[in-house]
């Protein structure tokens, strides 16, 4: 007996599937949303994948017709009339929905009630005549509600944590096709702010008192709680930041508000090999301390040592938190530049104010540098070679500087800007070899179009104008030069900029470049560029701009934007070829 299930089941496994009967469903007469509201409300739409019989398709058509008309209601038609057309197609049916909407009902009244106090606020006014523009407009449920909760979520965020929405009624007349929307709403108090509690914290009592934007009695508002979490997110001290609002514990009007916090790892350590074309190969390593001492201070440190550069800094943050997060700093960097016209060994100590003005950071400080450069030397040529320029100066110099960036995405930016602008001077010669003043500025604008946003538009520029008593006591960094990987493609770095008597390239006093590129990406990561780069820098009103151009390849990785161009210079008698530019780093 067993075996003889068992060929039974070997049979039944061998013979040909039953073919099995769909739905195709078909709606028309409307048009989106009402045609897709229909089309998934009826039971019909559930069988376009799966088996149904005969007598099961005659059931759910005699059903559509209902359940299409109830779908359409929300939307204001509550006169609409549907017919259906059954075909037969192959093994499969087809089935056609035909809609009469009818006249959509109109909202002839709107009857709103709201206390007085709660209405002289801002937000809950402009909540309210949301409502209240329903009024001449087609009923639409979605509408309605998504009104009616702005309205209860915006009393909420203003500090009536009692509101209660007495009344909410849409009463239709079919007849005439009018609605009329009741509303009512008992705001209650309006709560105010008691005492901020911060739990787990590892700082001296009062110190993140100063991160709080609201007073004890000031009026309850949710943005102030959020601009609260975020700055306390942003203090960089933090793994767990939740501020809680103790809305259950609240009386008399007054809420506490409770903040849970852990703390981050302490010191961090990184490190890691890079390259760029304008540096060459090498590798950065850096320590930072989120927080020194139980007053917040911060303490970071690093070093790069590249074929092209070596650099050693470090910086002492004394952060005091407030509406403008200011920030006391005071550093020192050691820098040893190698480059394809100058070298440089300097030391500069800096003290600045860094602050939120205005929607920009703000920076004014103090800078005082020292060291020996050569300047116009090319290759190993040695010291005393003819024509290279030596120098050794200490410059004591003011600066204060604005920048400011927008993006939607910090990884790869479809819409966003950048603008940094700076100026420097000495006060005469006080405390250093020569005077000087000049001012920069830097900006990128980037901005993405085409189908799914492949295609992005790139415009930068640069400009800087320098006044000096003895330009010769300027060193490299300080002086302006054109070329390279963020300047002009198609040149060396540094490569471009005024020349001395000898022929060799030392800088000048004043800065203009431009750039356009158009990107197309192919993939997700990976994609293509086009660039045309123009500028130099000058002395005077003798500006001969160099141009370059070229391609590039574009490649989204996990550690970055990579880009690699090849360019090469444009109706310049005095330099030809390809030149290599690789950069790796965020668009702004």
């Amino acid at each position: 007996m067993r075996r003889m299930f068992r060929r039974l089941s070997l049979l039944l496994c061998l013979l040909p599937p039953l073919a099995q009967a769909n739905v195709q469903l078909m709606v028309d007469g409307v048009d989106d949303p009402l045609r897709g509201a229909v089309a998934t409300a009826v039971d019909l739409s559930q069988y376009a994948t799966r088996d149904v019989s005969d007598a099961q398709v005659r059931r759910l058509v005699e059903r559509a017709p209902e359940q299409g008309q109830r779908a359409l209601e929300p939307y204001g038609y509550y006169d609409a009339t549907i017919t259906s057309d059954v075909q037969p197609l192959g093994k499969d049916w087809r089935v056609t929905l035909h809609v009469k909407p009818g006249e959509p009902v109109k909202v002839t009244a709107v009857e709103l009630q709201l206390d007085e106090t709660a209405s002289r606020i801002g937000s809950i006014r402009r909540a309210r005549r949301a409502i209240e523009r329903l009024k001449g407009q087609v009923l639409n449920h979605g509408a309605y509600d998504a009104a009616r909760d702005a309205l209860s979520a915006e009393l909420t965020a203003h500090g009536f944590l009692d509101a209660r929405l007495r009344t909410h009624r849409v009463e239709v007349t079919r007849a005439d096709r009018s609605a009329v929307v009741k509303l009512a709403w008992q705001a209650g108090p309006r709560y105010r702010y008691g005492k901020v509690h911060f739990e787990g914290s590892q700082f001296a009592e009062g110190f993140l008192d100063r991160y709080v934007p609201f007073k004890s009695g000031d009026y309850f508002e949710q943005d102030q709680l959020l601009a609260l979490q975020q700055a306390l997110n942003g203090a960089d001290y933090f793994s767990v930041v939740n501020v809680l609002p103790d809305v259950d514990e609240a009386h008399a009007g007054v809420v506490d508000v409770t903040v849970q916090l852990a703390p981050a790892k302490r010191t961090i350590y990184t490190g890691g090999p890079f390259i760029g074309t304008d540096t060459g190969f090498g590798v950065r390593g850096g320590m930072e301390r989120r927080w020194v001492n139980r007053r917040g201070h911060k303490w970071k440190n690093e070093l790069v040592v590249a074929q092209r550069l070596k650099t050693l800094s470090t910086l002492y943050s004394i952060p005091l938190p407030g509406p403008n997060q200011r920030s006391y700093n005071v550093g020192a960097n050691f820098r040893d530049a190698d480059t394809t016209t100058s070298q440089s060994r300097t030391l500069e100590l800096v003290g600045n104010e860094t602050r939120q003005w205005h929607g920009w950071v703000r920076t004014i400080g103090a800078h005082a540098l020292s060291g020996t450069f050569t300047v116009g030397k090319r290759g190993n040529e040695p010291d005393n070679t003819p024509g290279i320029d030596h120098g050794r100066s200490t410059l004591v110099f003011a600066e204060a500087a604005l920048s400011r960036k927008k993006a939607d995405n910090a990884t790869f930016v479809r819409r966003g800007w950048s603008v940094n602008l700076a100026a420097r001077s000495t006060a005469g010669t006080l405390l250093s070899d020569a005077s000087f003043s000049q001012l920069t500025a830097d900006a990128k604008w980037i901005h993405a179009f085409g189908e799914r946003s492949r295609n992005r538009l790139i415009l930068r520029g640069s400009a800087g104008i320098t006044r000096t008593s003895d330009f010769s006591a300027l060193p490299p960094q300080l002086r302006f030069f054109a070329g390279g990987d963020r300047s002009v493609r198609g040149y060396g770095f540094q490569s471009i900029g005024p020349r001395n008597s000898a022929g060799r390239v030392v800088g000048g006093r004043n800065l203009l470049v431009a750039s356009t590129e158009l990107e197309h990406y192919f993939t997700r990561r990976w994609g293509m560029a086009a660039f045309v780069d123009a500028g130099n820098a000058f002395t005077g009103t003798d500006y001969r701009p160099r141009i370059g151009a070229g391609l590039g390849v574009r490649w989204l990785s996990p550690v970055g934007m990579i880009r690699v161009d090849v360019g090469t210079p444009i109706r310049d008698a005095n330099a030809h070829g390809v030149e290599l530019h690789l950069v790796i780093g965020p668009d702004l």
